[in-house]
C-alpha cells in the first residue's frame, strides 16, 4: 500500500484500551529530552500499556514539578496520529512524500548495501555524511552509538554548529570552559541581566528564581532588540541594534574605568590584561560612539554601567541569541568580562551564566570512540549543509546522508539550497524521524523512531547541575525503534566489532558515568547507574554554594579570567574585546542594507523549540500561523497594517507570514518566532529560505540573525485570513 508522508496513522498508537478502577496505576520517573537548559524530571503515570498522565517531578530540586507550555503535551507528541509506524521505501519523486511501507530487514538492508557500495567506492567512505543535532539532549540516543559507527565506517565527521558553537568559543577564550555562577544563586541576586536571553519561555525554571530575586527587591533588566516575554515582565528593557551587544559591553566598561569603579583588586589578583583592556575602551568606546552604534541613549548606557558596578551581587545571564551574527564569538567574550571588572565573582550570587554543560565530565573519548575514526578524515560544518550537498566543500562529494536527531529541511539555513541538493537523484537519504517531517519527504528509506516514553536515556543539563536517568515506561509503538537499536543492527550487519557495538545502553551508561574506571572525576564520583535508578536525579560533587572564582582559578591556562587572551592572538583573533558589526547591517554593508533595509529575527516561538512540536495540534493553534512582527515606523510606508499578509525576501528567498505592527521591535528591525515546518507553513517556506550559510568569527556557529531582507504587502486581512491560516487539519494517509 502506497503510504503519503501527510502522516501516516500509527495504528497501535490509538489500539489501546483502558478500562478504569480495572487497571493498575504506575508511576514511572523520566527526563524531558528536549533541547532546552532546564533539563526537567518528569512523572509519567502508565495505566496497562499506555501512558495517561505526565507531570513534573515536584521533587527534582530544580525543575520543581512545573512543565513548560509545550512538553505539558507530551503525550499529545507520543500518542499523535502521525506517528510513523514502519519502515517506508521512496516510489515517488523527492519532496512529493510518497513510500510505501517495508520490513525493518529491508530497510536495515538497504542501509547496509549502499554504504558498503559507497564506501568501497572510488568517493571512498567520506562520501557518507551523518547529520544531527539535539532533536534529543540524551547522551546514549545522541552521541554515543552513532559515532562509535560512523568513525568505524570512515565516514565524514560533523561539526554540530548550528546553535552554540560561537558563544561556546568565545566564553571558553574568557573563562575557561563553560561554566558559570550557580543557577540557583540567581534568587539572591540583587541586579539581574537578561542578556540576549528571553528566560521567561527559554530557561522557565531559572526565570522563577530571578521573579523570586525581583520579588525581594532586585531589578531585572533585559537587553534585547525584540521586546520579548521576558523583557515586558522585566523593570528595565534596553532594546539595542541587533549585533551591537559587544559594543554595549564595552561602553559599560568605559564609564566604569573612566569613573574609577572597576574592582582593582579583583582585577590584579584574578585577571590578565586589565590595563590593555582599560585602555582599550577609553580610547576607542566612549559613551557617545557606543550609543551611536548601538542606538541606546547615552544616559542609559551611563546608568547601566553605575547600576551593574554599584551592584556587587550582579548577574549576567547570556543566552545563544546575541552570538548569531558575525561578531558573535567576541560578542559573548566581551560580556563575559564584565563580572571580572566589577568584582561580581566575589559573591555567590554574582557573576556570569552562559552553560553548565562543563561541569558534567562524562566520559565522552569512551562513549563516542573518536580514535576509531582515521587520522585525517575530513569534517564538515553542519551549517554549511548547502555546501556539502552541492560538491562545494573540499573532500568528496556527498553520496550518502543519514539523519537522525534533526530536520535539516526546515532548520538548516539557505533553506532554498539545502532543499536543492536534498532533492538529488544520485543522493541516497536516510531519515530516522518519530513523524514525517519536511525532511522525510525527501528521503529514499523513512525507519521509525521512538520518544522519550520508549528508550532508555542518560542526561546531564546545560542549565543546572543534575544528572539523571531515563528509563522506557511504555513499549515502543508501532516499529519504532531508537537510535543504538539501528546502529547494532547496521554494524552487525557491516561485519563491525561485536565488543564495540553489541553493547547495551545500560552499559553505554555505565561507561560515560566511568564505572569500572581507576579515576573517576571528582564531580561524578559515587554517581552510578544503579544510584540513578533507584534514587533518581543526583547532584553533582560540587559545593552546595558553588562560588567558582571567588578567588580566580578560573580553567584558563593563565589560571586567571582572560581580559587579554595570548591563545586567541596565537589563532590570528584580537586578543582584546571588541566590536565586530553584523556583516548584513547597515555598519557591516551599507549597500546591502540600502537594497534590504531591514533586519530579521527569528527567536523560538514559545509554542516551539526549534522545529518540533509544530505538528502538535494544539501548540500549532497556540502559535495561529506564521507571523512577522514589525514596527510602525517600518510598516506605514509599505502599506502594511496588522493581519496583512506579507512576503519577506531577499536573494536567497522568500516566505509568507501574517504581519502584526507594534511596538515590540525597534525600527530597522523585523522579528518572525518560531522554525515552522515548510509544509504547515502555507506557502511551503519558513523563516530559512532568508537566513545564509555565512559563519560566526569564531567556533564555525551559525548566523541566523546575520540577516537583511526587505518585506512587502501581498494580501488585505480578508484575504490573509484565508491563504495563510495554516491550522487547517492535516490530511490523514489512507490505512495500509
Amino acid at each position: 500500500m502506497q503510504h503519503s508522508l501527510t502522516p501516516t496513522l500509527a495504528a497501535s498508537a490509538t489500539g489501546f484500551a483502558i478500562l478504569k478502577g480495572m487497571t493498575q496505576s504506575t508511576v514511572h520517573l523520566a527526563v524531558c529530552p528536549h533541547d532546552c537548559p532546564d533539563t526537567c524530571s518528569m512523572r509519567v503515570t502508565v495505566e496497562g500499556d499506555r501512558a495517561v498522565g505526565l507531570a513534573g517531578d515536584a521533587d527534582h530540586p530544580f525543575t520543581r514539578g512545573f512543565l513548560c507550555h509545550k512538553v505539558s503535551r507530551y503525550l499529545e507528541r507520543v500518542y499523535h496520529p502521525g506517528r510513523l509506524a514502519h519502515p517506508l521505501r521512496r516510489i515517488g519523486r523527492k519532496g512529493a512524500g510518497e513510500f510505501e511501507r517495508i520490513s525493518w530487514d529491508e530497510a536495515l538492508d538497504e542501509i547496509a548495501h549502499r554504504f558498503r557500495e559507497i564506501a568501497d567506492g572510488p568517493a571512498g567512505p567520506q562520501a557518507i555524511l551523518p547529520y544531527s543535532y539535539c532533536g534529543t539532549m540524551g547522551k546514549i540516543q545522541s552521541q554515543s552509538l552513532d559515532r562509535r559507527f560512523f568513525h568505524r565506517l570512515g565516514a565524514s565527521k560533523l561539526d554540530r554548529t548550528i546553535c552554540a558553537t560561537a558563544g561556546g568559543a568565545g566564553y571558553t577564550y574568557t573563562i575557561g570552559a563553560r561554566t558559570g555562577m550557580a543557577p540557583e544563586a540567581f534568587a539572591e541576586s540583587r541586579l539581574i541581566i537578561n542578556w540576549g536571553s528571553n528566560t521567561a519561555v527559554t530557561n522557565s525554571h531559572l526565570w522563577v528564581l530571578m521573579r523570586e530575586a525581583q520579588k525581594r527587591g532586585a531589578m531585572i533588566v533585559t537587553i534585547d532588540p525584540y521586546r520579548c516575554r521576558t523583557a515586558e515582565r522585566s523593570d528595565w528593557h534596553i532594546a539595542p541594534r541587533v549585533g551591537t551587544d559587544a559594543a554595549l559591553a564595552l561602553g559599560l566598561m568605559h564609564v566604569i574605568f573612566r569613573d574609577g569603579l572597576e574592582d582593582r583588586d579583583y582585577l590584579e589578583r584574578y585577571s590578565v590584561g586589565a590595563g590593555a583592556l582599560r585602555e582599550r575602551v577609553l580610547s576607542e568606546y566612549g559613551v557617545e560612539r557606543v550609543s551611536t552604534i548601538t542606538g541606546v541613549e547615552a544616559g542609559e548606557i551611563e546608568r547601566l554601567a553605575r547600576q551593574l558596578a554599584g551592584t556587587r551581587a550582579s548577574a549576567i545571564r547570556i543566552n545563544y541569541g546575541l552570538q548569531r551574527h558575525r561578531g558573535g564569538g567576541m560578542a559573548v567574550r566581551t560580556i563575559a568580562c564584565l563580572p571580572a571588572v566589577t568584582g561580581a565573582w566575589r559573591e555567590y550570587a554574582g557573576g556570569v551564566l552562559l552553560s553548565t554543560s562543563s561541569m558534567f565530565p562524562l566520559n565522552h573519548q569512551t562513549l563516542e570512540r573518536p580514535d576509531l575514526s582515521s587520522p585525517g578524515t575530513r569534517t564538515v560544518n553542519m551549517t554549511q549543509l548547502a555546501e556539502a550537498l552541492h560538491g562545494e566543500l573540499p573532500g568528496p562529494p556527498v553520496r550518502a546522508l543519514y539523519v537522525y536527531n534533526s530536520n535539516p529541511a526546515a532548520v538548516a539555513p539557505d533553506q532554498k539550497r539545502v532543499l536543492s541538493g536534498l532533492a538529488r537523484d544520485d543522493l541516497f537519504t536516510v531519515v530516522h524521524e518519530q513523524f514525517a517531517t519536511d525532511t522525510c519527504d525527501y528521503a529514499d528509506l523513512v525507519i521509525p523512531a521512538t520518544t522519550q516514553l520508549e528508550h532508555f536515556d542518560l542526561h546531564t543539563a546545560y542549565g543546572h547541575h543534575w544528572i539523571q536517568v531515563n528509563h522506557p515506561c511504555i513499549a515502543p509503538l508501532g516499529e519504532a525503534r531508537s537510535n543504538t537499536w539501528v546502529f547494532r543492527q547496521l554494524a552487525a550487519r557491516l561485519g563491525f566489532d561485536a565488543d564495540v557495538f553489541q553493547v547495551s545502553d545500560e552499559q553505554l551508561a555505565r561507561e560515560a558515568l566511568w564505572e569500572g574506571a581507576e579515576h573517576v572525576p571528582e564531580p561524578l564520583r559515587g554517581i552510578t547507574l544503579d544510584r540513578l535508578s533507584n534514587e533518581g536525579p543526583l547532584r553533582l560533587n560540587i559545593a552546595e554554594r558553588y562560588t567558582p572564582f571567588v578567588e580566580g582559578r578560573f580553567p584558563t591556562e593563565s589560571g586567571k579570567c582572560e581580559l587579554y587572551s595570548e591563545r586567541m592572538a596565537a589563532e590570528g583573533f584580537d586578543p582584546l574585546p571588541a566590536y565586530t558589526p553584523a556583516a548584513e547591517s547597515p555598519d557591516g554593508d551599507p549597500q546591502l542594507a540600502g537594497r534590504f533595509p531591514l533586519q530579521l529575527l527569528s527567536p523560538p516561538s514559545p509554542h516551539f523549540l526549534n522545529s518540533t512540536f509544530v505538528n502538535v495540534d494544539s501548540l500549532r493553534l497556540s502559535a495561529r500561523r506564521p507571523e512577522l512582527e514589525i514596527h510602525p515606523d517600518d510598516a506605514t510606508p509599505r502599506g502594511i497594517r496588522s493581519g496583512d499578509s506579507v512576503t519577506v525576501f531577499n536573494e536567497r528567498g522568500s516566505f509568507v507570514a501574517v504581519a502584526v505592527v507594534g511596538a515590540t521591535v525597534r525600527p530597522g528591525v523585523a522579528v518572525a518566532p518560531g522554525v515552522w515546518w515548510n509544509k504547515l507553513a502555507g506557502d511551503g517556506a519558513n523563516a530559512n529560505a532568508t537566513t545564509s550559510t555565512r559563519l560566526t568569527d569564531m567556533g564555525g556557529g551559525a548566523t541566523f540573525f546575520d540577516n537583511l531582507v526587505e518585506i512587502r504587502r501581498l494580501f488585505s486581512p480578508d484575504s490573509a485570513a484565508k491563504t495563510a491560516d495554516s491550522t487547517q487539519p492535516i490530511q490523514q494517509a489512507p490505512e495500509s
